[in-house]
């Protein structure tokens, strides 16, 4: 049995910056994590950058609640925003160091879909990387932080209405860990889906988690969809900031159809821009990034060695499809990352903190998982440790195939791809939601008597894919949750997001 002040699940940005300002405060802090090196966590994926306030906050504002469609919550977005220009100054810059690029002496600033104007620190088209790995190595090197890696979270330890820790499993054993506060930080739901920029594990952990200990979770219907993600073997994402330095989108005649969709074109909020992309490919064949406005090699030359990697050439444009990218609900928090459990917060993509709304504007998650993070990490210390009854898990029955995970996971995804995806429709909610609860039932029967990590995470998807699908059959069409017109015809992009708004 272990004890520490404070017990983080989860190690990208949002849990680092948890893990230090916890530390900051005198807490001892332990981060339990998945990952195995930082690849593993969806910070290290991010391409675009951090958003930051200059001199514009008012601006920065208009374009978060813009992009949501009038759907972000007010108080929400001024917490972003007005801590926004502090926390990266704190952490990025004074103590990691992040040598974010430059020109001409100052900050080289990009702008992306969403953007009134150029706010997007970045290095390169791999921020996050940049940004992660000196984080883990700083929190590792300064005291009353220990990091556990390889490690997963199964269950949290609850305990009338308050949770004190959670039941962590590595190299197949399983031990409690008490706590004085919890900060969820287990990143998205990628890997409930088929095609994902998300790493593979990211199965919706904390959000089962917490919906299962009782926690509220909500707008898990709000699944962003990124518009340009490699649309070959071994897909990856082709950041936005490439649209902002000036590529256009072309589809199977070689036609920009951008134009005629949004006032913005490429720059449209990514909703509108994901659903015109997946529309052309079906329409025309195939949609391919024209980066001929630019020098690619030399201004993105980690996605120009992407396109290498893959055979492709990008004078003949990249191939590229909209592929699950965010998740804008999930554990409902306050300004400082409570939820509705005492001592559990959640911070990062696991958080729904109201900032996003229906759509998330670009470039705006780092900078989310940062300031929630030092938010939450600082609240969550205090609070004394009481060890609680652990209720105990069976390993009972014989193992079950060593597909049988993998298999039934398979089978959700194709569900969540096919019904639960970009576009949907009532009929196929219904189906998504029959399919999930048959595997989640299924799956359940087997945990009741076998503990095994692959086997919660597969929990943890059925829960988690069958919230989304519960929670877009009951909720009207807004931003990322799209139900088809009612004719089912390809619409114009504007009637259908009227339709959408109607419904």
């Amino acid at each position: 049995m272990t004890r520490t002040d404070v017990l983080v699940v989860g190690s990208g940005i949002a849990g680092c910056a948890a893990a230090l300002a916890a530390a900051r405060e005198g807490a001892e802090v332990l981060v339990a994590t998945k990952a195995t090196e930082p690849a593993d966590a969806s910070t290290d994926h991010a391409q675009g950058g951090v958003a930051v306030t200059q001199s514009d906050p008012d601006a920065f504002a208009r374009d978060i609640v813009d992009a949501s469609g009038g759907t972000a919550d007010p108080e929400a977005v001024d917490v972003l925003v007005s801590n926004a220009r502090e926390a990266v100054d704190d952490v990025l810059l004074d103590t990691l160091g992040v040598a974010f690029d430059t020109a001409d002496g100052d900050f080289a600033l990009g702008r992306e879909a969403g953007h009134s104007r150029r706010r997007i620190l970045h290095v390169n088209a791999s921020t996050g990387r940049h940004v992660l790995r000196p984080f883990l190595a700083h929190l590792r090197d300064r005291g009353g932080v220990t990091v556990r890696e390889d490690t997963a979270a199964l269950d949290l330890v609850t305990h009338e209405g308050r949770v004190h820790g959670a039941l962590l499993e590595s190299g197949g054993e399983v031990e409690p860990v008490f706590a004085g506060a919890t900060v969820l930080a287990t990143g998205g739901i990628g890997g409930c889906y088929g095609t994902s920029t998300n790493p593979a594990d990211a199965t919706g952990d904390g959000v089962a988690m917490a919906a299962l200990a009782g926690a509220d979770v909500t707008d898990m219907q709000y699944v962003q969809f990124h518009p340009t993600a490699y649309a070959g073997d071994d897909p990856f994402l082709v950041s936005e900031a490439v649209r902002g330095e000036g590529a256009v989108l072309r589809n199977g005649d070689g036609e920009r159809f951008m134009p005629a969709v949004h006032d913005d074109a490429e720059l449209a909020p990514r909703d509108v821009v994901a659903r015109a992309v997946a529309r052309e490919r079906e329409r025309t064949g195939e949609v391919r990034l024209d980066v001929s406005p630019l020098d690619f090699d030399r201004e993105f030359p980690d996605l120009a060695a992407k396109c290498a990697d893959r055979g492709v050439d990008p004078a003949a444009g990249v191939p590229v499809a909209p592929s699950e990218h965010f998740l804008c609900g999930g554990i409902a928090v306050d300004d400082r990352g409570r939820a509705s459990l005492g001592r559990l917060f959640a911070v990062g993509e696991c958080a729904r903190t109201g900032v996003h709304g229906a759509n998330r504007l670009a470039s705006t998650s780092l900078l989310e998982g940062l300031v929630w993070g030092r938010r939450a990490g600082a609240a969550a210390v205090g609070n004394e440790l009481q060890p609680v009854e652990v209720p105990e898990l069976r390993d009972s029955d014989p193992s079950l195939p060593d597909d049988f995970a993998s298999a039934k996971l398979r089978r959700l995804r194709q569900v969540m791809d096919e019904e639960v995806g970009l576009v949907r429709t009532p009929s196929g909610l219904r189906r998504a939601q029959a399919a999930i609860r048959r595997l989640k039932g299924e799956v359940d029967a087997y945990v009741r008597t076998r503990t095994s990590r692959r086997l919660y995470e597969l929990r943890n998807a059925t829960v988690t894919g069958l919230l989304v699908a519960r929670a877009a059959a009951e909720h009207d069409a807004a931003g990322c949750h799209y139900l088809a017109p009612a004719d089912g015809a390809g619409a114009d992009e504007r009637g259908a997001e009227e339709n959408a708004r109607a419904d």
